[in-house]
């Protein structure tokens, strides 16, 4: 079986009263970019400052969203695939 590598780089940012955090995940595979995800993290005002709950939340919402653009690039790659059959079998090639 041969193995692939993938990896999923998350960048996070802090505002300096620690009310607004950050999140950019970015899928490289095959040492290419392939996406990019952001998700944003808000403290309440009236809650104390957990620096580490921000952090968790906007990383978690920016996975999230680069799941779902996983899922669509296989959702398309399938119905591109599912027509016709042509001779000699179905390639894809996806355009950088």
């Amino acid at each position: 079986m041969k193995t692939k590598e993938w990896t999923v780089k998350i960048l996070i940012s802090e505002d300096d009263e620690d009310k607004r955090t950050s999140a950019t995940a970015v899928l490289y595979a095959l040492g290419n970019r392939r996406h990019e995800s952001v998700g944003r993290a808000r403290r309440n005002p009236e809650d104390r400052p957990v620096p580490e709950i921000g952090d968790e939340l906007a990383a978690g919402r920016a996975l999230m969203d680069l799941a779902e653009k996983l899922l669509g690039d296989g959702a398309e790659d399938i119905a591109e695939l599912s027509g016709p059959a042509r001779p000699g079998g179905a390639t894809l090639t996806r355009s950088p």
